[in-house]
């Protein structure tokens, strides 16, 4: 009998925009047979790390603040010390995502910080291989990845919009894409 995969998706959401970016990983990773996912904020997970060490892997989620992550999100990065000197979470697969205001916003800044605090609990990054989806006169925004991103997925929220109309479909659906690639990767790595 195959071992299901099992994906926590911790994340921080502070006006509630990056929690429906999480919703749309979780909808991509569960939508992948033999793979059962769960958000975990980051608040909570911070406050209990240990049911981290029975995942295979975890997606990391912050909205992107002054160009990195959120402090919400920090503060699980730190508690997670202990685990890090344990090398609990070592050779579990991880990715990220966030979302902002600005189109640009300096995301990047805030999956890198992701992918080094994967890296340097030991790991294994899996980023977005989709090609940038609206950087020719043939693209659009309701392409996949129209922010173009390879490290993880990111997404526009509008400040004026609320999470019940922000972040674009064409975001929730790269989002969607990305947790099933995830996905995937995990039961790859697991086999």
């Amino acid at each position: 009998m195959t071992k299901q995969a099992k994906i926590g998706i911790v994340y921080h959401s502070g006006y509630g925009h990056t929690k429906v970016q999480a919703e749309s990983i979780l909808a991509g990773v569960s939508s992948v047979d033999g793979v059962h996912g769960q958000l975990i904020e980051a608040e909570a997970a911070a406050a209990n790390l240990d049911p981290l060490d029975d995942l295979d892997g975890l997606v990391f989620g912050s909205p992107t603040y002054m160009g990195t992550i959120s402090a919400g999100f920090k503060g699980f990065m730190d508690a997670s010390s202990a685990k890090w000197m344990e090398g609990a979470w070592k050779n579990k697969i991880a990715g990220g995502f966030t979302n902002s205001s600005s189109q640009v916003g300096d995301k990047t800044g805030t999956l890198q910080a992701m992918s080094v605090f994967a890296a340097q609990h030991g790991m294994i990054w899996v980023g977005l291989d989709l090609p940038p989806g609206n950087n020719s006169s043939l693209g659009s925004d309701e392409n996949l990845n129209r922010m173009g991103a390879s490290l993880g997925a990111m997404a526009q929220s509008m400040a004026d919009q609320g999470p019940d109309e922000t972040p674009t479909k064409s975001d929730k659906d790269t989002a969607h894409y990305y947790g099933s690639r995830i996905a995937e990767a995990t039961l790859r790595w697991m086999n």
